[in-house]
């Protein structure tokens, strides 16, 4: 099941998405989701942020390849961060460049989106609070992260969390293609194996410290190929199994 978010006539609604064609959802996104009235096709609809977290926490390093390009080791544990709910756009929507940064970076990342309240998650059975999975990209303004001696408006600057274009509900996240296009050129491509710490494994670890309420949203990391964007710039992210999310940088 492809799970979205419309804007309609009376205000943004959750959605379910059927091939080309977009229904009203009916009760709960968490809670048995059941198909309504037919609101119209992707190409007639508005498609926003698929949910709305009251936090992001996102991993650091947590692909191999991607230690490796910076230079660094992959953290014996999983390196948390945040970014707060004022921070996420949906697809098509602009990236504003944050003032005072001279480089901003694009991060194609896996998103897990929590559907139920999560604490203390043993390991092995995470599936049962992941409601599903979308695109997203932590965006970064690098200097900023490197100037700062902490990440909170490097990575947590308005706007600097893209998610959509829908969640999916039924895909294993363990080895799925993903990719980065800036302005159509392939910049990132790697798949979720490359992982230092797996889903199951950040769920586990994560919820150690921080519950995890229903909407809520996981970054799994970045793989390699970061590097920056310029006002203008359309970055895609392409996951196997979920789809592209795009967006365009503003200043």
């Amino acid at each position: 099941m492809r799970i979205g978010r419309v804007q309609t006539a009376g205000g943004p609604v959750y959605a379910i998405i059927d091939g080309e064609t977009v229904y009203r959802l009916e009760g709960s996104p968490f809670e048995t989701p059941q198909r309504g009235e037919r609101i119209g096709t992707l190409g007639t609809v508005r498609l926003l942020a698929p949910c709305e977290p009251t936090k992001i926490v996102c991993i650091g390093l947590n692909y191999h390849a991607h230690a490796a390009e910076s230079g660094q080791q992959v953290p014996k544990e999983p390196l948390m961060f945040f970014k707060p709910p004022t921070a996420v756009v949906g697809p098509e929507e602009d990236v504003q460049w944050a003032p005072g940064s001279e480089r901003i970076d694009y991060e194609a990342e896996l998103a897990v989106v929590f559907k139920k309240r999560a604490k203390n998650v043993p390991l092995g059975v995470y599936r049962e609070y992941v409601l599903g999975y979308t695109c997203a990209n932590d965006i970064s303004a690098r200097d900023f992260q490197r100037n700062d001696g902490q990440w909170s408006r490097a990575k947590g600057s308005d706007t600097f969390c893209p998610l959509g274009p829908w969640i999916e509900t039924e895909i294993d996240p363990g080895n799925l293609h993903i990719s980065g296009r800036l302005n159509g050129v392939v910049k990132q491509d790697s798949t979720t194996a490359d992982l230092a710490f797996d889903v199951d494994h950040l769920i586990h670890h994560l919820t150690k410290y921080f519950t995890m309420l229903p909407g809520d949203v996981l970054l799994t990391g970045t793989p390699s190929g970061i590097g920056p964007m310029n006002p203008g710039d359309e970055y895609e992210v392409i996951i196997e199994g979920i789809g592209t999310l795009r967006n365009r940088i503003r200043r």
